[in-house]
């Protein structure tokens, strides 16, 4: 209970720094006067229509991934599951790039049925890939590349042929936030919502899944429905995480990780610690992104590349790093 009201502190310090930090400094009485008694000031805008919804998006974006990549940590008992890494994100991109490019859709609500279905249609291909010869963490992962060089390149040509699609999308295929506004965000919130509350729901079963189907089933847990739920959870985690900011790797690799050594073993506290880290790492390099080549922005998707690459690599060599 401790650690969790910490974490919220923490991502609410988070929070407050995200709405003051950019091109410009404000200071949080001005931000609360933006946010309580707003006055129409330059200052005032840049609070409440800039900052405002790109720290609300950080939050939901960061808690989707940090939770969809736990419940597949946790579903497939792969230390390497991430939507990035399994190409769940890659699916999710082409098809909202399909939606943008070739149905002309451009409102959240519109496409992210589409993110949906790219990133589930991706997850199927994956596994099918996989299981070749038997599924193994490393094929998965080598399967999960194939298919988002794949994609990748179809999402390429696809941009490169529509220049209307090519400048909506050059700043949204490497991770940026910058991008979102409050319609935006008011319409990822639901989404959001419903997947967040499908994935804590599945903690308990998860826990039971860690000690082997037949020992599961045993006790009780339905392990095809099980699957099913977390697939479907992940899907509209990831699927409208990539809809608002377009894919952003590591994230939901290294988070559960961290996750797991603060907390334990039991994936009851693993998903709500990552729901509440996730966004929190996501803020700070998002704000690292306003500050290192100021006056320009380095995109909050270049930033967890760097940061997640190498804090990954430190887990994955400690001795003690807690088991799946």
């Amino acid at each position: 209970m401790k650690r969790a009201a910490g974490l919220v502190a923490v991502l609410a310090v988070v929070v407050v720094l995200s709405l003051c930090v950019g091109d410009r400094w404000i200071g949080p009485g001005a931000v609360y006067r933006a946010l309580a008694d707003f006055s129409g000031s330059d200052g005032d805008r840049v609070v409440r229509y800039l900052r405002l919804p790109r720290t609300v998006a950080g939050v939901l974006v960061g808690a989707a991934l940090g939770l969809s990549g736990a419940v597949m940590q946790g579903v497939t008992r792969n230390p390497l599951a991430d939507p990035g890494i399994l190409g769940v994100n890659a699916g999710a991109a082409v098809a909202v790039v399909a939606a943008i490019g070739l149905f002309g859709i451009h409102s959240l609500t519109g496409y992210v049925w589409f993110a949906m279905g790219g990133a589930l249609v991706a997850t199927v291909a994956v596994y099918l890939v996989g299981a070749v010869g038997g599924t193994t963490p490393v094929k998965l992962a080598l399967a999960g590349a194939a298919i988002s060089a794949l994609l990748g390149s179809i999402t390429s040509a696809a941009t490169l042929v529509d220049l209307s699609t090519l400048n909506e999308y050059r700043f949204w295929v490497v991770g940026s936030l910058s991008l979102a506004d409050q319609r935006v965000v008011a319409q990822a919130v639901p989404f959001v919502a419903v997947g967040i509350v499908l994935a804590l729901v599945l903690g308990r079963s998860l826990n039971q899944l860690a000690l082997g189907d037949d020992l599961a089933q045993a006790l009780g847990t339905r392990v095809l429905l099980v699957r099913v739920l977390s697939g479907l959870a992940v899907v509209v985690l990831a699927g409208t995480a990539t809809a608002i900011a377009g894919p952003i790797g590591f994230l939901g690799l290294a988070v559960p990780h961290v996750a797991r050594l603060v907390v334990g073993p039991d994936q009851r506290r693993i998903l709500p610690c990552s729901m509440l880290l996730a966004p929190v790492v996501l803020l700070l390099a998002d704000i690292v992104g306003r500050v290192v080549v100021r006056p320009a922005e380095l995109q909050v998707g270049i930033v967890t590349a760097l940061i997640g690459a190498p804090l990954f690599i430190g887990l994955v060599r400690r001795r003690r790093m807690a088991a799946l």
